[in-house]
């Protein structure tokens, strides 16, 4: 056997170049390669030909076309089992979404591509063409919609295979489940109208060239309709297998086993009769066409595949599709090996590099969620306008930039505006609209009461104060809407719990005296503030004072609280503010539950104790709750793709300069700022009222370059701990994943948190509003901030970044708890400010609750095909089924569970009863119902 590999070998090396001499040879190397399978069943056949090759060559000089038709004919009878193997050959241009290019040249790649395609399928009436990404068939309708005709009408034919299921082919490890979800919402629902297609036909998840892959993919492909999933990394195991989801839905996988890019070569069948003998197949896949930068399969591609199916010695090799093959594989899906978990980990950089990127996705994903569920809720409460239009058009921007080159910032500086462009137009269309749902409710909110006659209004200047105010901070404009020294405020939540939280007010203009400002609740109750700006603070010829009030407000809905001014009522008892004694100045943050505990020279952590259960949670030796300049080892390149080895760490510990140090009856907070290298970091550490979580509100002005073959800067957050974390648990999409200790980033989509198995009743997690590279390993947590990789983009992160983490104090809570609790951080309470008026709606309510459930919500929107009934999404949080209830303000019409594209699900029972529906929720699982109110 090996001798006869050896002689091959060498024929092939000593061959001339030429057609024939290659064809032979690479005939006698497939029909190697099926007798390898067949127990040396053509060996000595084999051994045969390759002798009369050589005698020929030595007599000719060369291997001719009459040496090789020799050899071909003493081949003959092993004709029938070569053929017997077929090679689905399908064409693909892969087209990366601006990865080192503009939007313009993407548009151009794409048209240039697509015309490419269609003269070839003029000239060759058996070639077929398989393209994927919703997103390039929308730039063909808005830039070539003569194009698109011919596009269509090959589709018809079966010539053009469209295999899209996802916006673009995405990175599925920080995108949120809800993101994944709407890839195929909104994919399915936009192609089979632009092109005619049944939507249940759209059914391969096509991700080439994607860095990775959460655990829950196969659940929301399959809940999504889409059976099958192609793709190039993350893995290295089975070519073909069933990877099966924790909820035990399952997708059919191929990895491709050589690369989603090239042409067609001989040695592409080599391998054909082990791989399909291998899975019990007797077809095989070959995806072939210039990409990355569009281009697709070439002339020679097509003439060799035409060619090669000739060679009497050869698989039958035929122009196919993707769906072909997968029907073909389908025969024998019950004997695939299954797989389980996430396939990862590869390019761990890109959960970090281009943050302002990865900060656009967390942004944009938390503005739409808030602005459909209110806008839903408005809608049927106060006749809001809902614009499906308009959200579709904005989750389309943020699919966008889900591409596997954008949000792991593997791009440009051309990349990163684009995708910042489109985010501005995400948070202007989410926005608006839930701006336009919130004041539709308030203006039916019964705040008549409020209207004090003794209220001299006629020199306020408040009324459209604050135009834009806070819209820099991704928080609605803080516009005033009332006048005089009576102020009505209303809270909204867009979660389906109850929120017991601090809530930021903007005061503009209040001519009431400072020390007589009052807030009552809606009984009328005094509540405690804090005024967060003390003195006037001025903004486009107005004046503000930013206050925090304890707010209470009822799930997906809202509450209302009053600023007025009554030196009777008002809780503050002024006194001279000269002091009289000198203290020290401790800087120490508690309450009734967690005391921490800062270094006064350098603000590190020395001591966080759970106050509940006694514990320590820092490690005392080393310095803890620490920012680290860290400089990355860039010899393995690729730098905004991988993070280098650690070279040097440097603790941000030298002249830290501590600016304010406050107790407040709501917030303490301490504010400090160290400057490093060329660059200045700004950091305020608050703990609220009863809170468990120390909250970071960063500002740096990061400076630090990357430099070629000598360093990459990295800005890192390390939390040391005193237990022994013997794992890590993460939120991915759709769920929650624990992970063994790993000394390299890993991705998660908010927080991480450090598991314990010696008993401790306390935990310690941190959560993140825009990062998504976490690392847990030799018991301590750390997230990657800023990471100044220097290829593609020689300058990605220079600028101020700003940004808030909290490291939580966690008890033994459950998944849905930690999900919950993260998400305040991620979705503060909203404020607008309004005037008194009648109305119809009472001044504190709910239109929609999680009653009970291990579940957790991702989505609250209008459904598609009806403007009178509610989408509610919900995952299961726990790993085993559950009850889940929801009660509404209106009592239910009806309700159903519905898929991803919102079609329904036969079989499911759902129990109505008044204003509340239940269902039964499988572990693991994300399901979605569809609620008609009456």
């Amino acid at each position: 056997m090996s001798g006869i590999n050896t002689a091959l070998v060498k024929l092939r090396e000593a061959k001339s170049v030429g057609y024939w001499p290659n064809r032979i040879v690479s005939e006698l190397e497939y029909l190697y390669h099926l007798s390898q399978e067949n127990g040396g069943k053509y060996d000595s056949l084999i051994a045969e030909a390759i002798k009369l090759l050589q005698a020929k060559q030595k007599d000719d000089g060369c291997i001719t076309q009459s040496a090789a038709n020799q050899v071909e004919e003493m081949l003959s009878a092993a004709g029938k089992d070569a053929k017997e193997y077929r090679m689905i050959c399908a064409a693909h241009a892969h087209i990366d979404m601006n990865w080192m290019w503009p939007w313009n040249e993407t548009v151009a790649i794409t048209l240039d591509t697509f015309r490419t395609m269609l003269d070839l399928m003029n000239e060759y009436p058996e070639f077929t063409f398989s393209q994927s990404q919703a997103s390039v068939y929308k730039i063909v309708e808005q830039y070539a919609p003569a194009m698109l005709e011919e596009i269509r009408q090959r589709v018809k034919e079966g010539r053009w295979e469209v295999t899209a299921s996802t916006w673009v082919e995405a990175d599925k490890n920080m995108p949120n489940g809800e993101s994944m979800a709407r890839h195929i919402l909104y994919t399915k629902q936009y192609l089979s109208r632009l092109l005619d297609l049944d939507p249940d036909t759209l059914n391969l998840n096509f991700e080439p060239d994607t860095f990775g892959h959460s655990e829950n993919v196969p659940e929301v492909l399959a809940k999504g309709g889409v059976k099958y999933y192609y793709h190039c990394r993350g893995d290295e195991g089975h070519n073909l297998q069933r990877w099966v989801a924790p909820s035990g839905q399952s997708v059919i996988v191929y990895r491709e086993p050589f690369w989603y890019l090239g042409g067609i070569e001989p040695d592409m069948a080599f391998g054909v009769p082990s791989l399909c003998n291998k899975y019990r197949l007797k077809t095989f896949l070959k995806v072939y066409g210039v990409g990355d930068h569009g281009g697709g399969p070439t002339r020679r591609d097509i003439e060799r595949i035409m060619d090669m199916n000739t060679w009497p010695i050869f698989p039958t090799i035929t122009f196919g599709t993707f769906a072909e093959y997968f029907a073909a594989v389908e025969k024998g899906a019950d004997s695939l090996p299954e797989v389980t978990g996430e396939r990862n980990f590869i390019f761990t950089g890109c959960y970090t590099s281009q943050s302002r990127i990865k900060m656009a996705n967390r942004k944009g994903e938390a503005a739409l969620s808030e602005a459909e569920a209110l806008t839903a809720v408005g809608k049927l409460a106060a006749g809001a306008d809902y614009s499906k239009t308009a959200f579709a058009k904005a989750w389309q921007n943020v699919l966008f930039n889900q591409f596997h080159d954008i949000i792991p910032g593997s791009g440009v500086i051309d990349t990163r505006e684009y995708a910042m462009g489109l985010f501005q137009e995400t948070l202007a269309a989410a926005d608006t609209s839930k701006k336009l749902a919130l004041q539709a409710i308030a203006s039916e909110i019964d705040t008549s009461r409020f209207l004090d006659p003794d209220d001299d209004i006629r020199e306020s200047r408040s009324e459209g104060a604050g135009v834009g105010f806070g819209v820099q901070q991704f928080r609605l404009s803080q516009t005033s809407r009332g006048a005089g020294k009576t102020r009505v405020f209303h809270v909204f939540n867009h979660s389906l719990t109850a929120r017991e939280d601090l809530a930021e007010i903007v005061v503009w203009d209040w001519e009431g005296e400072p020390e007589n400002m009052v807030f009552q609740d809606e009984a009328g109750n005094v509540i405690d503030h804090q005024v967060l700006d003390f003195g006037t603070n001025f903004y486009w010829g107005h004046k503000f004072v930013v206050v925090l009030i304890p707010a209470k407000v009822p799930a997906c809905g809202y509450s209302t609280y009053v600023l007025s001014e009554d030196a009777d009522l008002s809780p503050q008892v002024v006194f001279p503010r000269d002091p009289r004694v000198e203290t020290i100045d401790e800087p120490v943050l508690e309450n009734a539950n967690i005391r921490a505990e800062f270094d006064p020279v350098d603000c590190t952590l020395v001591s966080l104790v759970d106050k509940r259960t006694g514990q320590e949670l820092v490690d005392p030796t080393v310095p803890a709750g620490v920012f680290r300049l860290i400089s990355e080892d860039p010899i393995r390149g690729m730098t905004s793709w991988r993070v280098g080895r650690y070279m040097d760490i440097k603790d941000l510990v030298e002249n830290v300069k501590i600016t304010k140090l406050e107790k407040g009856v709501l917030r303490q907070f301490i504010t400090y700022e160290v400057e490093f290298g060329s660059s200045k970091l700004e950091v305020s550490i608050s703990l609220d009222g009863d809170s468990t979580q120390l909250k970071y509100s960063v500002k740096c002005d990061w400076h630090e370059v990357g430099r070629k073959g000598q360093v990459i800067p990295q800005l890192n957050f390390y939390l040391p701990l005193s237990y022994q974390c013997t794992a890590y648990k993460y939120d991915v999409p759709f769920g929650v994943l624990t992970r063994q200790p790993l000394d390299m980033d890993v991705p998660a989509n908010s927080w991480a948190q450090a598991l314990t198995s010696d008993g401790g009743q306390s935990l310690v997690r941190i959560v993140t509003d825009s990062k998504y590279g976490f690392r847990g390993t030799d018991d301590a947590l750390a997230v990657t901030l800023i990471r100044s990789s220097y290829d593609p983009d020689p300058y990605p992160e220079l600028g101020i970044h700003q940004f808030q983490f909290s490291i939580c104090v966690d008890d033994k809570m459950s998944n849905r708890g930690l999900i919950e609790n993260a998400a305040t951080l991620n979705h503060p309470l909203t404020v607008i400010s309004a005037r008194p008026e009648k109305g119809n709606l009472p001044l504190s309510q709910g239109f929609l609750a999680l009653k009970s459930g291990n579940a957790a919500v991702s989505a609250v929107k209008l459904a598609e095909a009806a403007d009178d009934a509610l989408i509610i999404r919900v995952y299961e949080t726990e790993g085993q089924e559950t009850p889940v209830e929801l009660s509404f303000a209106q009592s239910i019409k009806s309700a159903v569970l519905v898929d991803l594209t919102e079609n329904e699900v036969p079989g499911g029972s759902i129990d109505i009863n008044g204003n509340e529906v239940s269902f039964q929720l499988a572990a693991h699982s994300v399901a979605s119902l569809k609620v008609q109110l009456v």
